[in-house]
């Protein structure tokens, strides 16, 4: 039987971990799939990717916004209704982009600290190249269109990896597509240790943990 490959964790690399640690715990109490380094590695503009939360329903994004704007995050686009649903952009103090949202346009229940799923977005240079790398290193499409968008199944792993053009990530983030230096991120899977691309690394993660082997053993927990 086949093992779809899945991705385990993504570590950002942080010039103060205790900072981001502080950030992170306030903002979103995100688990397991997110682990922090310290990097001085430079980096300017848009770093090529940005890390969704998706959440059930609008009063789940507020709480989450407000909650990141609180622990010193800064708005890229503000919170609010659209055609596909309802969320909005922070940059993280660090510079991470975060996008929170849901596809439900009004609220079922209270609102909840409930993140139901974690989704990467890269901004990659050829969409129809990079889906061609990953499938042949043992991700499965869900969704494809074309050249402008694929999603991969998640596997067992805890975080869904889609790709967008990088000019239209950069749109959909809130900033210029420009950006040039370290992505400051790293994968960590089963798939094995690789670069893609567009530059972005790929790490084992250790058997019986979710760690990378580099990464600091600082995680950040998911809230229940």
């Amino acid at each position: 039987m086949t093992v779809m490959t899945s991705i385990d964790a993504i570590t950002l690399d942080v010039a103060d971990i205790a900072a981001a640690n502080r950030f992170y715990s306030a903002a979103f109490g995100l688990s397991g799939p997110l682990r922090l380094r310290e990097s001085q590695e430079p980096t300017t503009g848009f770093r090529g990717f940005t890390v969704s939360l998706v959440v059930s329903q609008p009063s789940t994004v507020n709480s989450l916004f407000e909650s990141a704007l609180d622990a010193g995050a800064t708005v890229l686009k503000r919170a609010e209704k659209s055609f596909w649903g309802y969320g909005g952009v922070l940059q993280a103090p660090d510079g991470a982009i975060w996008k929170i949202a849901a596809s439900a346009k009004k609220d079922t229940g209270p609102a909840t600290r409930h993140i139901d799923q974690v989704v990467l977005l890269l901004g990659v240079a050829d969409v129809a190249v990079t889906k061609r790398f990953y499938v042949e290193h043992g991700l499965e499409v869900a969704k494809s269109f074309g050249r402008k968008y694929v999603e991969f199944a998640a596997g067992s792993g805890p975080v869904k990896l889609a790709l967008y053009g990088r000019r239209a990530a950069a749109k959909d983030a809130g900033v210029s597509p420009e950006g040039s230096g370290s992505h400051r991120l790293t994968i960590g899977s089963d798939a094995g240790s690789f670069t893609d691309p567009d530059g972005f690394a790929w790490q084992v993660i250790d058997p019986g943990t979710t760690e990378p082997a580099s990464a600091s053993p600082t995680s950040i927990q998911r809230s229940a």
